[in-house]
């Protein structure tokens, strides 16, 4: 089994989508865990975006990095620029990737319109996350 780390800023969106989708796509091959340099709660947009795609992340809390030291992981991927670049660095072994998304929690405009720019980032996520089941699982 493969241990993966995917790691925000904040992990309150983009972290945590990916999370949902890798967990269920990988299935028993790999255990998932999201986390952030700093916490901030999980974005009921992200939960509410996941559920119309039919993936519960309501369960999910939003974790330090630091909580994670002890993990041997595998693959660390960073979702945003300011993750990748401020993130302590701790030993590992893992493969460091790196796959920038736009944060739709910073988006501002109608209810209607942050529904569709979570699902727009939503999707995005989705792809790159069967993209790396298929690739390196």
């Amino acid at each position: 089994m493969k241990h993966i780390l995917v790691l925000c800023t904040g992990n309150s969106c983009r972290s945590q989508i990916m999370q949902g989708y890798l967990q269920k796509l990988a299935g028993d091959k790999a255990k998932v865990y999201s986390a952030g340099i700093e916490t901030h709660g999980v974005n009921p947009h992200a939960i509410a975006t996941m559920k119309e795609d039919g993936v519960d992340i309501s369960h999910h809390t939003s974790n330090h990095i630091d909580e994670y030291r002890d993990v041997n992981f595998d693959f660390v991927i960073t979702v945003c620029d300011h993750a990748r670049e401020n993130c302590p660095w701790f030993p590992t072994k893992a493969q460091k990737m790196h796959q920038s998304f736009e944060d739709p929690a910073s988006f501002k405009g109608s209810e209607e319109a942050t529904r569709a720019k979570f699902a727009e980032v939503r999707n995005a996520i989705r792809q790159y996350s069967q993209n790396f089941v298929n690739k390196h699982l």
